[in-house]
């Protein structure tokens, strides 16, 4: 049954793109052509103040010193028009805040499912994120007459599921052996590695590459708390420096971001929330004092999987694979090296955007500007990585890996509902946030990004709150210059301020909960599949993030972004003074 409800949502989100297209050729959106109207040249080249009015000069005005200071911090037209793109594009009136229902329930579901009902949920979890969904498509396709949202969740559904579903496939693919012995000063050492490797091939590569060598190394001590520091650091925390490392940063890059911009502006805040979360990590993993058992266990040639238990049996392996041989006596092997060959190609179709590589558009490559299908050449690459990777694949690599599809069956399932039950509530938190960018200082851009990035997808919530700072500078997100420019801080220094701010919030909070980063959920699902025990959606928050996280990151604000300890530049200051002002 399920699959046949899956087969209909693949037909719904190939058509609705097409269906977009012919609706946009029978009538213009006027709002669309005024958001894609072009900025007068006398107003970009309008230079900003070279410097700030002194504070005790009484002759001029608050009100008129603070738009000297930030232009278009008022609201105006520009700063509007900036703010108008949240993830829908500005298309059509906004949704009924009724229409967040079905989201809601379906976090719910998550949470409360494998804990109260887990023999309904674990059966019937397909069905009730496909109907979710389809409750809110069926709504903006006949109650609304609107496309665009579903259109955006097609396309967001199959970038999603194809790099995490290509990097699963990939990384199972290579069996990293070790008789090292896990202990809090080898986790802690692999978990900082983890996340500086996590820039390079993504926090979702660097997830799936090293939870199973990591599991494996703590093998008789491993405890909730190992996957949960996982989550915080490789899957999100680590992957702040460079556009490949997290999914808004990647986006940020294709909006006009400079690929180095992260590494050089962000890397300062990075360092030291990573060594405080692996402090916390230490003294925690100290306390435990049970012991791997891998090393003695392999001194006599026994291989312990995972969440092995003396006695106990750990989960299946793949069907049709048979049992891994035992370990040789070594301290690190690596098999299935060919797995590092997948993993570059799919880095490097990261990049096969037409937004990136311009010579693509109007080609052949361009599928979705040519054919008005809601994926790209990037995404059918990947999908046949995952194709041939599997099949070339060495039986014994993904037996010593415990492979199979479960896990990335279950998170592609719960994101189809996922990312069609979030589409109204990013819409309404999009224009709230271009409504009220000139009442929202640089604190209220940090923990708003940063709170809805943990609960929502954190990629479009970034997106949606740099258009709204930008729009609050007079800037619009839709123009690959100007947002250059407000990386750079061209106009004034403020901007970089911001930026940051919203960067680390959407790269950071996304540990928040399972469903903030796409890492996060198929970490937890490969750790449950090979017979480890994970804390339920709502332990995760209220026993880690809230007590470890929420702390380290109000520490971040504190020293980072309220100006208490390093001073705001001057023209933050002065926009956070009118965020004050406005009611």
């Amino acid at each position: 049954m399920h699959r046949l409800a899956s087969l209909a949502f693949a037909l719904l989100l190939a058509v609705a793109p097409l269906a977009a297209v012919s609706a946009q050729d029978l009538e213009a959106d006027p709002l669309q052509s005024e958001l894609q109207d072009p900025t007068p040249e006398a107003e970009l080249s309008d230079p900003a103040p070279e410097t700030v009015p002194e504070a005790d000069d009484a002759s001029i005005p608050v009100e008129e010193e603070l738009e000297e200071v930030v232009p278009g911090a008022h609201g105006g037209e520009a700063a509007h028009e900036g703010s108008e793109h949240a993830e829908e594009g500005g298309h059509g009136d906004p949704p009924p805040i009724w229409l967040v229902i079905p989201f809601v329930v379906l976090l719910l579901m998550i949470a409360t499912g494998p804990l109260f009902y887990p023999h309904f949920w674990h059966h019937h979890y397909p069905k009730v994120a496909i109907a979710l969904g389809a409750i809110v498509a069926a709504y903006y396709l006949i109650g609304m007459g609107e496309v665009t949202p579903i259109e955006h969740a097609a396309m967001e559904y199959f970038s999603f599921i194809a790099l995490l579903g290509s990097l699963f496939v990939a990384s199972g693919c290579i069996l990293i052996k070790t008789d090292f012995a896990g202990t809090p000063r080898a986790n802690a050492i692999l978990l900082f590695v983890g996340g500086v490797i996590s820039n390079f091939i993504g926090t979702t590569g660097a997830s799936m590459l090293l939870i199973r060598p990591y599991m494996r190394l703590n093998a008789g001590r491993l405890k909730p708390y190992h996957i949960i520091f996982f989550i915080f650091i490789v899957s999100n925390i680590g992957g702040a420096l460079t556009p490949i490392g997290d999914p808004p940063l990647f986006l940020g890059f294709l909006r006009g971001v400079p690929f180095f911009w992260t590494v050089v502006n962000l890397w300062q805040i990075w360092l030291p929330t990573i060594l405080l979360i692996l402090a916390v990590f230490y003294v925690i993993d100290s306390r435990n004092k049970e012991e791997s058992i891998r090393e003695e266990a392999e001194d006599v040639g026994i291989d312990v999987e995972p969440g092995e238990i003396p006695g106990r049996a750990v989960a299946p392996e793949a069907p049709g694979i048979e049992s891994a041989p035992v370990h040789t006596r070594k301290r690190l092997t690596i098999e299935g090296k060919a797995g590092f060959a997948w993993l570059a190609i799919i880095i490097g179709s990261v990049f096969l955007d037409p937004n990136i590589m311009e010579w693509m558009q109007g080609t052949v490559l361009d599928l979705h500007g040519q054919f008005h299908v809601p994926f790209g050449i990037r995404e059918v690459i990947m999908f046949a990585v995952c194709y041939f990777a599997y099949k070339t694949a060495k039986p014994h690599v993904l037996a010593g890996n415990d492979f199979n599809f479960e896990p990335i069956k279950e998170v592609g399932y719960l994101f189809i509902g996922i990312f069609l039950t979030m589409q109204p509530a990013l819409t309404l938190i999009g224009s709230f946030a271009a409504n009220n960018a000139g009442s929202l200082g640089v604190t209220q851009f940090y923990f708003g990004t940063g709170i809805l990035s943990g609960v929502l997808d954190n990629a479009p919530t970034y997106v949606s709150f740099l258009s709204a700072a930008m729009g609050k500078f007079g800037s619009s997100i839709e123009n690959r210059d100007m947002v250059e420019a407000f990386a750079l801080g061209t106009n004034v220094p403020a901007e970089t301020f911001y930026l940051e701010a919203i960067s680390i919030a959407a790269v950071f909070f996304g540990a928040l909960t399972y469903i903030g980063n796409g890492p996060n959920f198929m970490v937890k699902a490969i750790a449950e599949s090979s017979g480890v025990e994970t804390p339920s959606f709502v332990t995760y928050i209220v026993k880690y993030s809230l007590p470890i996280l929420i702390p380290i990151y109000i520490l971040v604000w504190f020293v980072f972004f309220s100006g208490m300890v390093i001073p705001h530049p001057p023209d933050a200051a002065g926009a956070e003074a009118l965020s004050m002002m406005i009611p």
